[in-house]
């Protein structure tokens, strides 16, 4: 069945439907919601808080943008609320999570022997400068670098303009440079 007409079905209530539609973006927003956030127990209650405001709120959406970005706006709220609660959080490290990236965006760090050291020590730093970002900027980054999606999507889920994503991404990106550089010295 198509999307929309799942989501058709789900607005008038198919219990069903529903589930396909949680069943279809779990994975991706678990990933997403610990991409931001850094801890599983965060990540699993931003999902659920996620499908339970989805629930909530599926009969508002109006189809002006895709479910997915949709969905995206909904984690990076919560995801930011929740850094606005804790911020004295201690942040996890991508090793942690096996299935963090999707197939699309792994990396072979096992893929020349003698680079491993080099490889796992590049992820450390790269680890620490991502952690480093401050939460806005570090969703935006996110969203554009790792997710791939399009400054204007990007715009849509952040609830930004078009040239504040821009300019929050050139500003995440220059400081993760400034972050690498300075480890490498």
């Amino acid at each position: 069945m198509e999307e929309k007409q799942l989501i058709e079905k789900a607005q008038n209530g198919d219990k069903k439907a529903l589930s396909e539609l949680v069943k279809n973006y779990e994975q991706t927003i678990y990933n997403f919601a610990f991409k931001i956030c850094r801890d599983k127990n965060y990540a699993e209650q931003i999902m659920q808080e996620t499908f339970y405001s989805m629930v909530k709120s599926l009969h508002q959406f109006d189809y002006n943008s895709k479910l997915s970005t949709w969905l995206y706006r909904i984690v990076a709220n919560h995801c930011l609320m929740m850094a606005r609660k804790v911020r004295n959080h201690t942040f996890v490290s991508f090793d942690d999570e096996e299935n963090l990236f999707e197939e699309k965006y792994a990396a072979d760090w096992n893929s020349i022997p003698y680079k491993v050291a080099e490889n796992k020590e590049l992820k450390n730093i790269l680890d620490n400068a991502i952690q480093n970002l401050s939460p806005d900027y570090r969703l935006v980054f996110l969203l554009r670098d790792v997710e791939g999606l399009s400054t204007e999507e990007t715009a849509q889920v952040t609830e930004l303009s078009v040239p504040a994503v821009k300019s929050r991404l050139h500003r995440a990106r220059a400081f993760l440079r400034k972050e690498i550089n300075q480890a490498f010295s």
